[in-house]
């Protein structure tokens, strides 16, 4: 027999040692490995959907156009002192300075928004109160507008107050059923209005819904709604030009209509995007640390089973040291078990997780719940550093067990 005492425990040994110690406690070693089955499945599921929420509002803004300028009525700043005694209205865009910001060096679509709601009816006694939304046929090209049926908006004056009008297709339906629209005489408010188109179905983009509200020339939308100052205007420029650039020309443009006053908010597309970008990581971060916390419970549950198992299994931990096993030796079995336990429970929560999103994906095709790699990292690395952490005490302790009381089982 060869001098077994000054061998070391090889890997293999350790690993089957090991593996029939959690297989000789399944309901134990199951319920361990649940727990961090759990806290990875959280960590995944929320990684997931908080980068698909991200993805999701920069697709949703990037379908607008990318060099998109919105100018909104009043200036929206914070300054200090006291509040007005009386509140300040502030000045109207109108049709006037959507045709100034036209006239802006490397401006190529100008769409003048009125947005309002009045009661619409047809000839069959049909009526209900939809959303107007007032715009010219430039709007088709900056909101990626498609239309299943008839044309779009006239490329007229915006001034005139034409009768023509385009739905939404779910408001076609409540009005129309399954008859042709097309040529079919609506009365809105007070005034009449003949379909001439019928959008293609395109859902609800940043809080709009293009599937149920009546599309006409801002002109007619002003009539009536009976005023001039419009919701806002949306201007894109060329490619070729900063949007900081463009913002500053558009602004000076209207300044120089509105007396000098300098009562307009300019808002950029990059810098919405920017901003939601920066929130939603932040929140999905927070989440992330949020799950992590149920990854440490496991950790915890980790520790304490495997102190337990030091009580119940002094008796073999002195036989091993009796054998030549070292202190090394003994300390490596145990590590070895808390990384087994917890890779288990590692292995089912990738599964689990990652057909969770699968499944989010497949009942929301539009949302693109994906667990990010570094969720995946995180997850993975946040388990086997708990398994590790609340292992390494447990270990120890079983490492400085003597071997002599230990086989009493008196250590």
């Amino acid at each position: 027999m060869g001098d077994y005492s000054s061998a070391m425990l090889s890997f293999r040994d350790a690993f089957t040692l090991a593996a029939h110690s959690l297989l000789a406690e399944r309901t134990r070693s199951a319920l361990i490995g649940l727990a961090t089955a759990i806290g990875v499945t959280a960590v995944l599921l929320l990684t997931a959907l908080g980068d698909g929420a991200r993805r999701y509002v920069i697709h949703e803004f990037s379908a607008l156009g990318t060099h998109l300028i919105v100018v909104l009525p009043g200036r929206n700043e914070t300054v200090g002192g006291p509040p007005p005694v009386m509140g300040e209205t502030p000045r109207d865009l109108t049709l006037g300075d959507a045709e100034a910001i036209a006239r802006v060096p490397g401006v190529k679509q100008v769409v003048p928004l009125m947005v309002g709601s009045a009661n619409v009816s047809v000839a069959t006694g049909l009526e209900r109160e939809v959303t107007l939304l007032g715009a010219t046929r430039a709007m088709q090209r900056v909101r990626h507008l498609t239309v299943a049926e008839g044309s779009f908006l006239p490329s007229s004056d915006a001034v005139q107050a034409g009768s023509t009008c385009v739905l939404g297709p779910e408001l076609k339906n409540e009005l129309f059923g399954t008859r042709n629209a097309l040529g079919r005489w609506l009365r809105i408010g007070d005034r009449r209005c003949r379909v001439i188109g019928i959008l293609a179905d395109t859902g609800v983009s940043i809080g709009n819904n293009f599937n149920d509200l009546v599309l006409l020339p801002v002109g007619a939308a002003q009539a009536i709604l009976n005023t001039e100052g419009l919701f806002r205007i949306l201007v894109e420029v060329g490619s070729a030009q900063p949007l900081a650039t463009m913002a500053g020309a558009i602004r000076r443009a209207v300044q120089m209509r509105h007396e000098g006053e300098d009562d307009v908010t300019l808002i950029t597309q990059d810098s919405v995007v920017s901003t939601f970008d920066k929130i939603l990581r932040t929140l999905t971060l927070s989440l992330t640390a949020i799950s992590a916390v149920s990854l440490i419970v496991a950790g915890i549950l980790v520790m304490n089973v495997m102190l337990v198992a030091i009580a119940q299994r002094k008796a073999e931990i002195g036989l091993l040291k009796a054998l030549g096993a070292t202190t090394r030796d003994i300390r490596g079995l145990f590590l070895l078990e808390a990384v087994l336990l917890t890779l288990v429970g590692v292995v089912i929560g990738i599964i689990v997780g990652v057909t969770g999103a699968w499944l989010v994906r497949t009942l929301y095709p539009t949302f693109p719940a994906q667990v990010p790699w570094w969720g995946l990292v995180a997850g993975v690395a946040t388990s086997i550093i708990c398994g590790l952490a609340f292992g390494v005490g447990p270990a120890r302790r079983a490492s400085r067990l003597d071997p002599v009381q230990a086989l009493s089982n008196r250590g």
